[in-house]
């Protein structure tokens, strides 16, 4: 197979020069597209991300010299190198000045184009490299799976073996909080084992923030004209994702029809845009992850059970926070010091022996989300010291109940006072798990409207 070079679009109104450039460079393992006119073409390089821009500076209706102005205004990735007719110095020096890398006259030597355009994609992988390995040293500890409990060690342990099997998709299940995708970011780490795995790409899509017929043109790609608003040819994330890694977070949330789609393409490994008639080979493996039990989702016949076997190949579960108590402490810390550093709160930096006791006996049905949240807040409002134990939450330090009712059905405020914030939010959080997130049914239990209970969630950080 021919190794994928870098991707082309070469705009010339000759089509005899487009055609004669188009085979030479594909036979060298570029992807070619030809343009020959220059309407609308800041919008299909916005379309297609061609790696080069080999852009004529004069075509019928406007200057090459503008297209390239607008390309480099609108900060579009692809490297521009000019074609033009004239050899003089002043062309190539107004071109240089406005952002192309390079220029080419006519007549030219294919071969001398070939050599050009390899050394400009190793110049741009060369600088992905480095963006990747500063990303790599600067990310921070949330991107790592914390852990020294045996839960978490076995779980790295088996998600290193995954990866340098080169294993083509994997579900992870677990409850909500638990890091679902942090494990998958991890698994994505996993594969950088060589310059050129560095650069693999790691593209995330939620299957329940959009509509179906969106996920799918989303995921898949679709041509021009295939429904009203595709106005130019749209790859999918499954293509943009190629040699590296897609995640497709809370998959359970995926309608039967689409299911069918990606089972389709976990097993041929090609996708065929929305009115499009070609299958495209593309490498990349699919992490999908859920907190819902899919074994059951088969059972009520919200899922396919060919699709659920075919992911649950290779399957792990994150372990919930009351699982792995040892970590808690270890998270707590890191929370800790991670806000102090990002809210200016230099003299918070530690929690006291106490307060870790009670953190780390506390359930946590949030697991690792509800603990951030939680010492995000401790750190926003506390002043300069440990975080004691007196500053945790009612709910945590198993306190008088915050609320009673007397006989004539009123709450009964305690003595001692309440945090308001602190009871809605308990309140919220109950109503939710005792719903299972149903949120329309834990808004009626509460007694406020469907778009409160939604604000209030994501006031206080209850997502599911």
């Amino acid at each position: 197979m021919i190794k994928v070079n870098g991707r082309i679009l070469v705009i010339d109104d000759d089509e005899l020069i487009g055609r004669m450039l188009s085979r030479s460079l594909k036979s060298s393992g570029f992807e070619v597209r030809v343009e020959t006119g220059a309407e609308g073409i800041v919008d299909k390089i916005k379309a297609w991300f061609p790696d080069i821009v080999l852009l004529d500076i004069s075509l019928p209706g406007r200057s090459g010299i503008d297209i390239l102005r607008e390309i480099v205004e609108q900060r579009l990735p692809a490297q521009v190198v000019m074609l033009t007719a004239d050899d003089t110095a002043e062309t190539a020096v107004k071109a240089m000045k406005l952002g192309a890398v390079d220029y080419l006259t006519k007549p030219f030597n294919i071969e001398e184009v070939k050599i050009l355009f390899h050394n400009i994609l190793e110049r741009v992988n060369l600088t992905r490299e480095v963006d990747y390995l500063r990303k790599v040293h600067a990310v921070s500890f949330d991107r790592e799976m914390i852990g020294v409990s045996a839960a978490m060690k076995d779980l790295r342990s088996t998600v290193e073996k995954m990866a340098a099997a080169r294993v083509s998709s994997l579900l992870i299940t677990g409850e909500s909080g638990t890091g679902k995708e942090l494990m998958a970011r991890y698994f994505h780490n996993m594969l950088q084992d060589s310059a050129e795995a560095r650069r693999r790409p790691y593209i995330a899509v939620n299957c329940a923030a959009l509509p179906e017929h969106l996920l799918e043109s989303e995921l898949f790609g679709y041509e021009k004209g295939s429904f009203t608003d595709a106005k130019t040819d749209k790859k999918g994330v499954f293509e943009l994702a190629n040699g590296g890694v897609i995640l497709l977070d809370e998959v359970g949330e995926m309608q039967p029809a689409l299911q069918s789609k990606l089972l389709r393409f976990l097993e041929e490994r090609k996708v065929r845009h929305i009115g499009g008639a070609e299958n495209i080979p593309v490498n990349v493996a699919v992490i999908a992850t859920t907190n819902k039990d899919l074994s059951e989702e088969v059972k009520n016949g919200a899922f396919r059970s060919d699709l659920f076997y075919r992911l649950n190949s290779f399957h792990v579960t994150m372990p919930s926070l009351r699982e792995r108590k040892e970590d808690i402490p270890l998270l707590a810390r890191h929370f800790t010091s991670l806000f102090s550093r990002r809210y200016n709160k230099k003299g918070i930096t530690s929690i006291s022996p106490a307060a870790e006791k009670i953190m780390t006996a506390y359930p946590w049905p949030g697991n690792i989300r509800e603990l951030k949240n939680c010492v995000e807040r401790l750190v926003v409002l506390g002043n300069a010291g440990d975080i004691l134990a007196e500053n945790l939450p009612r709910a945590m330090t198993g306190a008088q109940p915050a609320v009673d009712r007397s006989t004539d059905g009123r709450f009964v405020l305690p003595e001692a006072g309440i945090s308001l914030e602190d009871l809605e939010r308990d309140l919220i959080r109950q109503a939710l798990e005792r719903t299972k997130h149903n949120k329309a049914q834990a808004a009626k239990l509460l007694n406020i409207t469907y778009d409160t209970l939604r604000y209030q969630v994501k006031k206080y950080g209850l997502e599911e």
